[in-house]
């Protein structure tokens, strides 16, 4: 299926919802610049067009990196998801920004799509999240929710997704919970699919300090084991992305 996002969406987004750091950067760059210009001696020119570079060297990285993973990847085709037959019911979550959904009812038109929202701006304070709820509104249908409690019945859902979302969930204890919640709604032969970014090499190779907003592996891994789940696999869509599909290890707590 070919992605529903046009062209340079997701580099464009990133920069349109964090706009404050990239102007800042972009003063800073240029004070350097014309700096470097001045009446100052040669080797200190040198030195300040040195630094300049090391300054906006990991900006323009971080910039391709994110062209690459979401605007040239493949990664909103969504043709790296499990196939789902007919019926089912899909549950798509996200943290106050969906890029997801209009491709899922497509991708899944012979099955039930609910769409949730668990953003919550006294406890995820993301000001990223409000430029991006303020460009593009909710998809239709879309439900708002607390990390606490999903308005499902019990082993309800067949296939949940939480694409780039889980990691909103700063506080390890709240992101625990929602995870047992998920394991409430979930059918016990079900599984969920996530997307993250993690607090490894090769994101901040992309990121630098931008990587520690991501979780580690390990924090993951606690999630998972805390609320009931295992990992049936874990792939990665480029280096920068992983894929978990989790599975439950037993059918209540």
């Amino acid at each position: 299926m070919e992605s529903m996002r046009t062209r340079l969406q997701g580099v464009t987004n990133i920069v349109r919802f964090n706009w404050p750091f990239y102007l800042f950067s972009f003063l800073i760059f240029n004070f350097l610049v014309a700096y470097s210009f001045m009446s100052i001696p040669l080797a200190f020119q040198s030195e300040i067009r040195y630094f300049t570079f090391l300054f906006i060297l990991p900006i323009i990285i971080s910039l391709f990196a994110s062209y690459y993973i979401y605007d040239t990847s493949g990664l909103y085709t969504m043709n790296w998801l499990p196939k789902a037959d007919p019926g089912k019911t899909i549950v798509n979550i996200n943290a106050g920004f969906d890029e997801t959904s209009a491709n899922l009812y497509h991708r899944y038109k012979n099955s039930q799509l609910k769409i949730f929202d668990f953003y919550d701006p006294l406890k995820h304070t993301e000001a990223s999240i409000e430029r991006a709820r303020n460009t593009y509104p909710p998809y239709e249908g879309t439900l708002p929710i607390s990390t606490n409690s999903i308005p499902l019945e019990k082993e309800s859902a067949d296939t949940i997704y939480l694409i780039f979302a889980a990691h909103e969930i700063r506080n390890d204890e709240e992101r625990v919970v929602f995870f047992k919640e998920l394991h409430r709604i979930l059918k016990f032969n079900g599984q969920i699919v996530i997307a993250e970014h993690l607090r490894d090499v090769p994101n901040f190779i992309a990121y630098t300090i931008g990587f520690f907003h991501f979780l580690s592996l390990s924090s993951w891994h606690k999630t998972f084991n805390s609320s009931g789940f295992k990992i049936k696999e874990h792939n990665k869509h480029t280096p920068f992305v992983n894929i978990f599909i989790l599975q439950k290890h037993g059918n209540s707590f």
